[in-house]
């Protein structure tokens, strides 16, 4: 399955992003959001931003930024899955990179299941430190 981050056919969105109809069927639906880099899952409602469910795992140190669109914090790639998208700053996410499915998960809200990847400054707090994989450069950390 491709990510679909455009708006489905017959949706619009005004000069300032937002829905020119509120969907109300859509906004009390609940879709299972997965984040690939851990396997974390939960629960975002349809007229929740994909961040603002994060939030809810409870975790400390998913960073929050602006919370419009303009900081770029909250940048994730959507692998799989439908999302309606508002408005975002393309000094943090440029058309060819929104085209690949890289969206500001404080920007668009779930239309289906989700699939998602961590990117840019919130990675280390979602997903850890990244061990790299030769630590010491005269010994392999592959090889058991």
């Amino acid at each position: 399955m491709t990510p679909r981050t455009r708006p489905p056919t017959g949706f619009s969105t005004d000069a300032a992003g937002l829905a020119g109809a509120v969907d109300t069927e859509n906004a009390a639906a609940r879709y299972d959001i997965t984040i690939a880099d851990t396997g974390e899952r939960y629960s975002c409602a349809g007229h929740q931003s994909l961040l603002a469910g994060m939030e809810q795992l409870g975790r400390k140190g998913i960073p929050i930024g602006c919370r419009c669109g303009g900081c770029g914090i909250c940048k994730i790639a959507i692998l799989e899955g439908e999302v309606r998208i508002q408005k975002m700053s393309r000094a943090q996410v440029s058309a060819e990179e929104e085209a690949q499915g890289v969206v500001l998960a404080c920007r668009v809200r779930p239309l289906s299941a989700i699939r998602l990847r961590v990117l840019g400054k919130m990675h280390r707090a979602v997903c850890g430190p990244t061990t790299p994989l030769i630590s010491n450069p005269f010994q392999s950390n592959l090889a058991p």
